[in-house]
């Protein structure tokens, strides 16, 4: 039997999927400002689908979507770890937090400055 099949489980895989997709489901029905950037997308989908915007500016637009989305995930992550290491106020947790949130705000100012690229031509600005 070959290394890849003893390592390889499709049971394995399938879990992972499953835990995966509890971590997403979390993050949607309870993380507000997940929330806010879910909005958002389905306003830009519709908008690009509306202008008919191009397939550079579709990879761009999904892309700074797909981004923001993930690294909101990840500072949710971040911020339940450094709760349960740190429930007292500690000066590093408090950075590690601030600093994740931060990775998530230049995502989405990079979000909106992509966004004017792509749409504000559209609207003859």
């Amino acid at each position: 039997m070959s290394q890849w099949k003893k390592t390889f489980s499709l049971k394995r895989q399938l879990k992972s999927f499953q835990y995966a997709f509890r971590g997403l489901s979390y993050v949607f029905r309870h993380e507000s400002n997940m929330q806010v950037h879910l909005m958002a997308m389905l306003f830009v989908l519709i908008a690009g689908w509306y202008f008919q915007i191009s397939r550079i500016e579709w990879i761009a637009v999904v892309g700074i979507i797909v981004l923001v989305m993930a690294l909101e995930a990840i500072n949710t992550s971040i911020e339940a770890i450094v709760d349960l290491v740190s429930p007292d106020y500690h000066e590093l947790a408090g950075r590690a937090k601030d600093v994740a949130a931060g990775a998530v705000t230049i995502a989405a100012i990079g979000a909106i400055i992509i966004g004017m690229l792509v749409f504000l031509p559209k609207l003859g600005v």
